[in-house]
Order: structure tokens, then C-alpha cells, then sequence
């Protein structure tokens, strides 16, 4: 599979900060890459880096085996986490106006099909709501027909429909074949839509791979949940990792009877018990000690 974007031992510092590094990976064409992290891991800054938008203290950022640059300009698209549009004027008008700036030019038609935007060509930007203009400015991105689109925290604020409409979208773009980079805060987005992740802590990448690849690797448990207000007991000779937070507890084991046997015994009941495989989010907390949402 042939790589779009390669990042090759990008280092980035301010005063009294290291923010990235030494960070080399590469994105293949065609696929929806992740990059996670806690606050100040330095995924932003990369991702900035990747973007030209930030320079780099050394390291280089190759687009389809060249240095990126003129090309790489013309031909990637980017949504920013907070962009400020326009006042009064269109979201037709907003569109036309993004485009104008390129030499290569998408199907306006087509792009306003695909991100929902039809009946909105004639609202004003200033009255448009939050998931509205979350499609908008994934439409501008989508301006020059990239073949490569940068997303930056695109659900961020969302109420859940409006994110979940967001994501069928962004489905929609990877089919035909465009190369995502998604920067995000939730597990369950990276789940749904990346065919890989990065996870970034202190500036470094302690993991990469397919997220499914991963849970494989590192979990061969279960994970029970249960109300820590339905358990009065000892979990101490349990060997696996428990973890009580947000007032639930969460027991890994790899012999779901004898944890019930258990758990039988110290519980005021098991209805609202559950039993899942371990996820993205349990993956994250474990190697980085954060909370994603932090």
C-alpha cells in the first residue's frame, strides 16, 4: 500500500518545553488514521506540524515520497478544531468563496450532496447550529477535492446525533477513497472510523496499529462492571487489575465463574452488573494513566 504521509523524527520545542519528541510514523493511502492523546501529549502540535501550519525545531513531513510542499498544499484539506467563518454571507457563498482559492477545484454539487448541505446553501453562517456548521467546515475542506484531509477534534461539542450524522459523513469520504487524519477525544469515534491509531504521551508515540490488532495484543480478559454502591466486600485476592472510578468498579479476569463466585458473596446483587471485552479506553488509561476526556 503506497504511503501518503509520512512523518520522519519531527522535534518540536519551546522554551523549557519539549512538545514533540522525535515522532516518525506513516499514514498509507486510502485508510483513516488516528492520533490520540491526553492534553499536552503533543498530538496537536504534531498534526499542526504534518499541516505546515507549525515548524518544526528538525524532522521532515514526506507527501507520497517527497518532501511536502507545493503539492502537498494544493491537494490536502483541513478541518480545524475552531474556525471562524464569515458573517454575513451564505454558506453557498462561503463554499464558492474557499474554492476560489484553488488551482484544483472539487464538484461543488457533489460536496454539498455528500455533507448534507442542500437546504442550508442560503443560511446565513451566523445562524447555522453546532452540528451545521461541523458539515460546513468539513465541506470547505473538502474544497479542492484533497486527496488527504486533516480532522481536528471534529465532533468536539456535538450533541450525540449530530456526531454520529458527522461520522457517517466522514465514512462516506474515506469510501471514496480520501486518506483521513483524525485527531479525537472519543474512544468510540476512533473505534468506529480509524483503521489505525497512534497514541502520543509527552510528546512521544508509545503505541500504533490497527485498534483490534492492539486489544489482542494487550488484553486476554474480560472486564466485569459493577455499581460500586452494590458491593460491600474484599476484592484483594482477585490477581487482575481493578479499577474504581466514577463509582463503578471494573474487574479484569480471565475466569468470568470464579469472579461471580465471588462477586456473589460481597454483593448486595448482580442485575446491574456487566461483562464486556476490554475497549480503546481501557487500552489508553492503561498505557497512559489519563483520562481521555481530561
Amino acid at each position: 500500500m503506497q504511503i501518503a504521509l509520512e512523518a520522519r523524527n519531527l522535534v518540536k520545542k519551546y522554551p523549557g518545553v519539549l512538545a514533540v519528541n522525535d515522532v516518525s510514523f506513516s499514514v498509507p493511502e486510502g485508510i483513516c488514521f488516528g492520533l490520540l492523546g491526553p492534553n499536552g501529549a503533543g498530538k496537536t502540535t504534531t498534526v499542526e506540524i504534518m499541516e505546515g501550519v507549525t515548524p518544526a525545531s528538525s524532522g521532515e513531513v514526506w507527501y507520497y515520497g517527497s518532501p511536502a510542499g507545493k503539492q502537498f498544499r494544493e491537494e490536502a484539506g483541513i478541518q480545524f478544531q475552531s474556525t471562524a467563518l464569515q458573517d454575513y454571507i451564505t454558506v453557498g457563498e462561503t463554499l464558492e468563496m474557499f474554492r476560489s482559492l484553488y488551482d484544483r477545484k472539487g464538484d461543488l454539487a457533489h460536496i454539498v450532496e455528500q455533507c448534507s448541505l442542500t437546504d442550508l446553501l442560503d443560511r446565513d453562517n451566523r445562524k447555522l447550529s453546532g452540528g451545521q456548521r461541523q458539515r460546513l467546515l468539513l465541506a470547505v475542506a473538502l474544497v479542492n477535492r484533497p486527496r488527504l484531509i486533516f480532522l481536528d477534534e471534529p465532533t468536539t461539542g456535538l450533541d450525540p446525533q449530530a456526531r454520529r450524522n458527522f461520522w457517517d459523513l466522514v465514512k462516506r469520504i474515506r469510501a471514496e477513497g480520501t486518506t483521513v487524519i483524525l485527531t479525537t477525544h472519543y474512544m468510540e469515534e476512533a473505534e468506529i472510523l480509524c483503521d489505525e491509531i497512534a497514541i502520543m504521551d509527552a510528546g512521544q508515540i508509545i503505541i500504533q496499529g490497527k485498534p483490534k490488532d492492539l486489544l489482542q495484543q494487550q488484553y486476554k480478559n474480560v472486564i466485569i462492571e459493577l455499581p460500586l454502591s452494590d458491593f460491600s466486600g474484599d476484592l484483594s485476592k482477585h490477581q487482575h487489575r481493578i479499577l474504581e472510578t466514577q463509582g463503578v468498579i471494573e474487574i479484569e479476569t480471565d475466569d468470568v465463574n470464579e469472579s461471580l463466585r465471588e462477586l456473589a458473596t460481597n454483593t448486595s446483587g448482580l442485575n446491574r452488573m456487566k461483562i464486556r471485552q476490554p475497549n480503546l479506553e481501557d487500552l489508553f488509561l492503561d498505557l497512559t494513566g489519563h483520562s481521555l476526556r481530561a
